[in-house]
Parts: structure tokens; C-alpha cells; sequence
């Protein structure tokens, strides 16, 4: 697979802000398939506006479209006896990205989840973000909600396309060579993964329109656990280092390890304004707690923290110096954290861009003027003695779930 670390001119990239902006995105361009579509997604929930994601893969197939559906094991563990009928009957092909088995996740190595959102139409166009096959205003764990998550995606087209399609088409191609594998059919099993070498198939050249004028510089980042281990952090960590003015970043999950801290602490010590906009809302207990042990030495720096509260935050997006010379921004499915950026599948979507970072800009302060609460030192002070005592002991356990899995932090 060609780097995927650079940057290239004439992408046209649309911004996407939650699954009001996503899902309707989405659906018309599965309307519009003609040969094929291929979709992973860590978690693929049947309400609402998953039910509708769910229909038009179903018209797709119906109408002769290829279709391969790719899910991660733990985000989404198995298919609905009656959307399983109806994508047999359509003839979608669909596959669980390493199912947990009968030990789950007390064995490390099942820890490495696809985590990534991606979906590639016809080889022309693509979906990148943080945003689950789930309605905005439901979740799996704790029903309705009030307000719609915090997320964003990008549709993209451009030469970056192909290089989602290469991308999914590895993966599936690699878990079809797994498969026949551990059914011992050996010839199938070297058939696939030949396929999974060589890329096949489906690449179409794709002619914008007249009035489709406006282009970008973007490129897309995978993390992986063979020739791609820490692109992701890397882009990060070059993008703060070079950062003159601001940086802002919105992360669901936010425990970045010693070399990203430092980087958002050397921008700060500059003089660069960097703000983070985290989770506020309680939704796991080691990805909670742990981040509030390295809040302290973030804001003895200058670093700006701000918890979303209005709902759940999801995002993983980032944008430096939107309104100078060298935009930079990023939108994806990866947190600053180690199952993320240490296990993880993961793919984000990288644009230089003005109008772009300033759009992304506009969105999250927003969010942060007016669904967010910020968080002074003093707070951090005012927690009781119990809450602190559960931030050291979840600290803990994440560092020791990382020794576990053989990795440095």
C-alpha cells in the first residue's frame, strides 16, 4: 500500500457535522451506487437512523450493488436474526471484524478492535470520521438522549479515494484468507490474501463536474498494527510542533502519552493557545477517570481544558492555526489514547485547507462557548478525596492494561 502520510492537491472535502449532516450524506450516495459499496463501522445499531443506513445497504444490494459490511466484534457482536434475513435476501455481504470467542476480552491480543468509520462508493467517493452507524439521539447503553452527540465525518473525492478503497479492500480480503484458513481450506485462504496484495478490484476514474472548482490538499492516515503504527500520533505530534498560533483539539478519549503531552506542552510554552474540548459526560470508568491525573500538568502549562456537557462528546478532530498561513486540521476516528493510538484499527483524514479548518474552527468553539464547561485548577482541587482516588486507581489500571498488551506509553 502507497504512503498514506502525504499530502496531495485536488480533493474536494465536505465537512460533515453529526449524524444530521452524516446520514443523509451517506444514504444519498448508497442511492447513487452502482457497482459497489464497502463499509466498516465499530458499531452498527438498528434504530432510527441506523435502521435507514441498514435499508439503503439493503435497496443497494437488491438492485445488484456489491455490498461488503464490515463490524468490529465488540461494538457490534452480532446481527439481528431479522436484518440478517433481509441482507441474505439482498445479498449483502456481511462480516465480524474478530469476534471475542468464549474468553472475551480477558485475552490482550482480542484488545486490537476495528475501530475505524469508513465507506467507499463505486471508487469514487468516500466516508471518513468518528461517526458509528447510530442515531444521533440514541445509545446502546443508556437510551435516548436529550441532545445529539458531539461527531464529525468527511465525504471526500479525490485521489485519496482509492487509497480508503485499497484500505478496506486489505481488510476484507485478509479476514476472508483468515477465515479459510482455520477451515483449512489452504487454496482459498492463498487466493485471498493475493487478492489483498495486489488490491483488487474495482478502480474508476472519476471526472468532476464543471462547477465542482473549489480543491483541497488532503491526505488520508491509517493506524494499524503491521506497516502503520503510529502514523496518526506522529501527524499529530508534527502538526502541534509546527503550530505558531492555536491549536484546538476535541477527543472523546483523551489520554495521550508522554511524547504527545510534551508536544502540547512545548506549543503552549511558546506561546501557542491550545485548547482541548473533552468528554464531560460519564461514560466508561477507566476512560473517565484516567485522563483527570494529567489535567494538572496540561494547565500548569497554559493549556486551555473544557468538558463537553450538552451530550456525549465523540468527536476526534483537530484544527491548527485556521485563520493563518498553514492551516491544518484533521477528522477521524482515532482518540488520543492507547487502545487508539497503541491497538486500534484506525483512520482519520487529513486537509490543509482554510475554509475547511475555519469551518471545523467555527463549530467546535461554539461548542465550547456555549456547551461547555470549563475546567479551572481550582475544580480539580474541589474533588473529593473518593474521586481522585478513583482517577489514580483507573491511571493505574490503563497503564497496566498497556504493559499487559507489550507496549510503552
Amino acid at each position: 500500500m502507497r504512503n498514506h502520510s502525504v499530502l496531495r492537491d485536488g480533493h474536494q472535502i465536505k465537512l460533515l457535522k453529526g449524524g444530521g449532516e452524516f446520514f443523509p450524506e451517506l444514504i444519498r450516495a448508497l442511492d447513487a451506487a452502482r457497482a459497489h459499496v464497502q463499509l466498516e463501522t465499530y458499531i452498527f445499531d438498528f434504530h432510527g437512523d441506523g435502521a435507514r443506513v441498514a435499508a439503503a445497504l439493503e435497496r443497494a444490494g437488491s438492485r445488484g450493488v456489491r455490498v461488503w459490511v464490515v463490524v468490529d466484534g465488540v461494538g457490534t457482536p452480532k446481527l439481528s436474526e431479522d436484518w440478517r434475513v433481509r441482507f441474505d435476501k439482498a445479498g449483502v455481504d456481511w462480516r465480524v471484524y474478530s469476534p471475542l470467542g468464549t474468553l472475551g476480552l480477558l485475552i490482550p491480543n482480542r484488545w486490537r478492535r476495528l475501530h475505524r468509520k469508513l465507506c467507499v462508493i463505486d471508487g469514487r467517493l468516500a466516508f471518513c470520521g468518528g461517526i458509528n452507524i447510530l442515531d444521533d439521539m440514541h445509545d446502546p447503553q443508556y437510551g435516548a438522549l436529550k441532545s445529539p452527540r458531539l461527531d464529525y465525518a468527511v465525504c471526500a473525492k479525490g485521489a485519496l479515494v482509492q487509497q480508503v478503497q485499497e484500505a478496506t479492500q486489505q481488510l476484507w480480503w485478509r479476514m476472508k484468507a483468515v477465515r479459510n484458513a482455520r477451515q483449512q481450506n489452504f487454496s482459498e485462504a492463498f487466493s485471498a490474501f493475493r487478492a489483498a496484495s495486489l488490491h483488487l478490484p474495482w478502480r474508476h476514474d472519476v471526472h468532476f463536474a464543471q462547477d465542482e472548482t473549489r480543491v483541497a490538499r488532503a491526505g488520508f492516515l491509517l493506524r494499524d498494527n503491521l506497516r502503520h503504527r503510529g502514523q496518526i500520533e506522529k501527524a499529530y505530534r508534527r502538526a502541534i510542533g509546527l503550530a505558531r498560533h492555536e491549536i484546538l483539539i476535541a477527543n472523546a478519549y483523551f489520554l495521550p502519552g508522554r511524547k504527545l503531552r510534551q508536544a502540547l506542552i512545548h506549543a503552549a510554552c511558546r506561546g501557542v493557545r491550545v485548547r482541548l474540548l473533552l468528554q464531560g459526560r460519564y461514560e466508561y470508568f477507566m476512560q473517565y477517570h484516567a485522563a483527570r491525573p494529567v489535567y494538572r500538568q496540561l494547565m500548569q502549562a497554559g493549556v486551555e481544558i473544557y468538558e463537553y456537557a450538552e451530550s456525549f462528546l465523540h468527536a476526534k478532530v483537530a484544527v491548527i492555526d485556521a485563520n493563518h498561513d498553514r492551516p491544518w486540521a484533521t477528522v477521524g476516528s482515532s482518540n488520543l489514547d492507547p487502545f487508539s493510538l497503541l491497538l486500534a484499527r484506525e483512520a482519520n483524514v487529513v486537509v490543509a485547507d482554510a475554509e475547511f479548518a475555519k469551518s471545523l474552527k467555527e463549530g467546535l468553539e461554539k461548542a465550547i462557548n456555549f456547551e461547555s464547561q470549563r475546567i479551572m485548577p481550582q475544580t480539580l482541587l474541589e474533588r473529593s478525596p473518593f474521586q481522585r482516588a478513583m482517577d489514580w486507581v483507573a491511571f493505574a489500571l490503563m497503564r497496566f492494561a498497556i504493559w499487559l498488551t507489550g507496549n510503552r506509553y
